[in-house]
């Protein structure tokens, strides 16, 4: 199976996607205390992350 840059990018957003939604899950329902926020402030960062790549796909 070749992968173009296209599809590197597209397996990057989503395995971003899903780590993203898995440290603002930790946030929420693991940490009750300050890590909580801190966890899902790098939650989001991981989906504006993944936007960018996504953002890419086919201008590279």
């Amino acid at each position: 199976m070749a992968m173009n840059k296209n599809t590197v990018l597209a397996w990057a957003t989503w395995i971003m996607i899903f780590v993203g939604l898995a440290l603002i899950a930790m946030g929420a329902f693991r940490y009750d205390d300050v890590a909580g926020w801190g966890f899902a402030a790098v939650g989001v960062g991981f989906f504006a992350n993944a936007w960018v790549f996504n953002a890419l796909k086919g201008r590279v």
